[in-house]
């Protein structure tokens, strides 16, 4: 068995084998800037992990230290999940050997799957899935495998996401992380994950079996025509600040992994601001996140990769740059060009809001899309921006097909259901006085905080949450609904709850509204019907060779809204009607009203031709208070 590890900086390597308690160093050999170990008679499951040896100088981003047992950047597989204790920071001089308190990386030879086209298309539905918090209260799955990814594979959880019509699952980060710092002396740990050491080991608790773990999840949610796109972290490491741990690649060669002050080698970009930054342009990181990819979809057949805090990936000494040699890299590579690639378009480094910039072949999440939604129906919206953002948001996007994401929750804020029941966060249970996540939520409570016994007030809530998906599910793009959220979900107004790996984040599967539940299932399968709502095509408001419209924008009276209209602030009623080329269905329409009192919209039917209520006959559109009815124009004989 051969081993090579990478590092320009040190002096020494040593290979670093354990049977049990039971080290031995293998001395590796330096040939430029690679180290090399032949050891015969190594196979699978052997354990391991690397020392090196250099200068401990801080001030110059230097910080060897063979007392440190260091990660291999490239294992996919660990003995252990990670687990933060002080000692691992303590300096070169303290002495301290760390190798009882790291996970060692496990030799494995991960098998290819069958290479296949990737199953997720644009304007399909995406379902955002913390995996752990996903199914540890979820009564039907076996309580050895709650938490894992095996329980994506019970027939209970595939059977709901059928139900929901969904298109692909995104994954929250399954690779190997390890908790902040600050986290373990308040008693609490990482729920979210979005803390790695390197980019390719599973984390054990979710996947056991590694990364076979993950091709069995993605071949079976294959088979009920669903595909898998995994949220990866290549933005920066739980190595953290200057105070924090030494793990991996700070040990190896800080250097080269992490970008630095220019003035002040000793100092760490923190563009991420979790303490370090990813240095993505450097040469050996690029290969290495390209390898990552790779291995991702050569062994698990994922069919795509959402990408945290993406702007990373194009940071250069100058800024982001879309055209950075890492994003052209990953987006012709031969693996990963038919891959659907997300990114989180945000970083808080300079010139870090890069929604709208990153161009084909990528998907952007769109944030201004969450905002204008979550207004309009607060009240304090424009009807226009609501309209722009419905139609794709391609004021922003620029092409011929929206690349936008659209989504009104996801796992970093309000829940859904929390956004109609909470005007300000509620964070005490993070230990950090109520100071972390967002202040500005665009959210409302119906007059009181939190849960009531108010059934009107109750009622009030869901039915703003039905009118939040209804906008979302006709929104043009891809659409995306955080897990719960169909039925309810709720984090008592915790909006930044990466902390709370308990109930507060645990899907809870025995209380949730299956009213709710039944609603979202009935959006999904009416976007899964009518191939217009899927579209990522421009509109045009030109007749199509039907001769109908591809979109109208119409008043309740009927008429085409004009520029002046979508001006007005107090615009609080309007009609999307799309083509959907279906000669049975020709047009579905949305009539939308934020008012207090209900509309009726006078919304023309083709010759021969009536509009029906999805679930029943209407004469006329008549859109009760807060709320949005959907239309769907059929031949007159059609009941």
């Amino acid at each position: 068995m051969r081993f090579r590890v990478d590092s320009a900086s040190a002096q020494a390597m040593w290979l670093c084998l354990f049977d049990g308690d039971t080290e031995t160093r293998i001395a590796m050999e330096k040939s430029g800037d690679e180290f090399t170990a032949f050891v015969p008679g190594i196979g699978e499951g052997a354990c391991y992990g690397y020392r090196a040896d250099g200068p401990f100088d801080p001030d110059r981003g230097l910080w060897f230290d063979p007392a440190k047992l260091l990660m291999d950047p490239y294992a996919a597989r660990i003995n252990r999940p990670w687990q933060h204790v002080p000692r691992l920071a303590l300096p070169r001089d303290a002495g301290f050997d760390t190798a009882t308190l790291v996970p060692k990386a496990i030799v494995e030879m991960a098998r290819p799957v069958e290479r296949r086209p990737a199953m997720f298309r644009r304007g399909g539905l995406i379902y955002e899935i913390n995996v752990r918090a996903f199914s540890m209260l979820h009564p039907d799955v076996p309580m050895e495998e709650r938490g894992t990814l095996a329980a994506l594979r019970h027939p209970a959880v595939i059977g709901h996401l059928q139900r929901l019509c969904v298109d692909a699952v995104e994954l929250m980060p399954v690779t190997a992380w390890i908790d902040e710092r600050h986290l373990p002396p308040l008693g609490l740990s990482n729920a979210w994950g979005y803390n790695p050491v390197t980019f390719m080991a599973m984390d054990p608790r979710l996947a056991p079996g590694g990364i076979a773990d993950l091709a069995l999840t993605v071949e079976a949610l294959h088979r009920a025509g669903i595909g898998v796109v995994l949220d990866l972290v290549f933005n920066h490491t739980g190595e953290s600040d200057r105070h924090g741990t030494t793990l991996s690649f700070r040990g190896l060669d800080n250097r080269a992994f992490y970008r630095h002050d220019a003035y002040a080698p000793g100092l760490l970009v923190n563009d991420t601001g979790c303490g370090n930054t990813i240095a993505c342009d450097h040469p050996r990181v690029r290969s290495m996140i390209l390898d990552a990819l790779r291995h991702f979809v050569r062994h698990a057949g994922v069919d795509g990769f959402r990408f945290d805090l993406a702007p990373i990936l194009g940071r250069a000494t100058g800024g982001f740059d879309p055209q950075a040699e890492t994003l052209r890299m990953i987006a012709r590579d031969e693996w990963l060009a038919d891959r659907v690639l997300i990114a989180e378009p945000w970083d808080i480094g300079p010139g870090g809001y890069a929604l709208g910039r990153f161009g084909e072949p990528w998907l952007e999440w769109n944030d201004r899309c969450r905002d204008d939604i979550r207004r309009f129906w607060r009240g304090d919206g424009r009807a226009g921006d609501l309209a722009t953002r419905l139609a794709g948001s391609f004021d922003i996007l620029a092409g011929d097909e929206t690349r936008s994401v659209n989504f009104i929750a996801c796992h970093d804020g309000f829940t859904l259901a929390d956004l109609t029941a909470y005007h300000h966060k509620h964070n005490e249970a993070n230990r950090e006085g109520n100071r972390d996540g967002h202040d500005e939520n665009f959210s409302w409570n119906h007059g009181v905080e939190g849960a009531t016994d108010d059934q009107a007030i109750a009622a009030a809530r869901t039915g703003d949450i039905k009118a939040l998906l209804v906008t979302l599910f006709a929104s043009r793009g891809t659409i995306m609904l955080a897990a719960g959220d169909e039925f309810g979900r709720t984090q008592g107004g915790n909006n930044n709850a990466y902390a709370q790996d308990n109930e507060t984040v645990w899907i809870d599967w025995l209380n949730r509204n299956r009213e709710l539940e039944a609603f979202t299932a009935s959006l999904a399968f009416l976007r899964r019907r009518f191939a217009a709502l899927g579209n990522t095509a421009r509109l045009t408001g030109m007749p199509n060779d039907d001769g109908i419209a591809d979109v109208e924008w119409l008043g309740t009276d009927g008429a085409p809204l004009r520029p002046a209209d979508w001006d007005n602030a107090e615009l609080g009623c309007f009609a999307m009607v799309l083509a959907t080329r279906d000669k049975a269905a020709p047009r579905i329409a949305f009539a939308f009203n934020r008012t207090g009192a209900t509309a009726r919209f006078q919304l023309r039917p083709s010759a021969e031709m009536e509009w029906l209520s999805w679930d029943r006959a209407a004469p006329f559109v008549e859109t009760p208070p807060r709320s949005v009815s959907i239309v769907i124009e059929q031949a007159a004989n059609a009941r």
